[in-house]
């Protein structure tokens, strides 16, 4: 099964204190990007396409190797992750979808997803329990209730997908509408997404403390 993997990389890393794309900001001297990359090659996947910002084209090149095809994304993930998916064609196989911010998640994970496309799922996400009580607030921030945890699960990337299936779902989501993650959009013409197992490892670099936690894990 030919496998293509969409890395968006298009924020602006405001959150992390960055003067740079967070995609492109160091981790144990190399960039965000350079991680996610090589951890969806060495899972399995053929050709990666990342989306990146409006005119910083070069500096991801520079970080990447020649192979790697950049598009530039738009304002917001959705929109970038739409002009990625026309950058990677129509063909027969697989389209993975994957954060650069997350770039320690291991191949195994991206194996693992690879594996349940090819058995036959049209779609599936990386999850983790949710270990923590989980509340539900009214306006005021005053606790309602608690949700079940059993049946509660975080998502993580690569999500993967038939590339027929993600290509139509995007044709059918408006122009303009904005979902938190690609299996929200397969999820609206109503196509069932499977689970496989993730990784802690897996985490989201978001502000300057997940990427201090991060260097932790990569320092020798």
């Amino acid at each position: 099964m030919h496998a293509v993997a969409i890395v968006a990389a298009a924020g602006s890393g405001s959150r992390l204190g960055a003067d740079l794309p967070k995609a492109l900001v160091p981790l144990g001297g190399r960039p965000l990007v350079a991680w996610s990359v090589d951890a969806l090659r060495t899972g399995g996947v053929d050709e990666v396409v990342v989306s990146v910002p409006t005119g910083r084209t070069g500096e991801f090149a520079a970080a990447l190797d020649a192979d790697v095809r950049l598009v530039e994304g738009g304002a917001t993930r959705t929109a970038s992750v739409r002009a990625a998916l026309a950058a990677a064609g129509n063909g027969p196989g697989a389209v993975l979808v994957h954060d650069a911010a997350r770039p320690l998640t291991p191949p195994d994970v991206v194996a693992r997803v690879l594996a349940a496309l090819a058995a036959g799922a049209p779609a599936v996400v990386p999850v983790l329990p949710v270990v923590d009580t989980t509340v539900v607030v009214d306006p005021a921030g005053t606790v309602t209730g608690a949700l079940p945890r059993e049946n509660l699960r975080r998502v993580q990337t690569p999500q993967g997908f038939s590339r027929e299936v993600l290509v139509r779902a995007y044709a059918r989501l408006p122009k303009g509408a904005e979902l938190t993650d690609d299996a929200a959009v397969v999820h609206t013409i109503g196509v069932p997404v499977a689970t496989v197992l993730g990784d802690e490892r897996a985490a989201k670099i978001t502000v300057p403390h997940d990427l201090q936690l991060a260097e932790r894990q990569v320092r020798p």
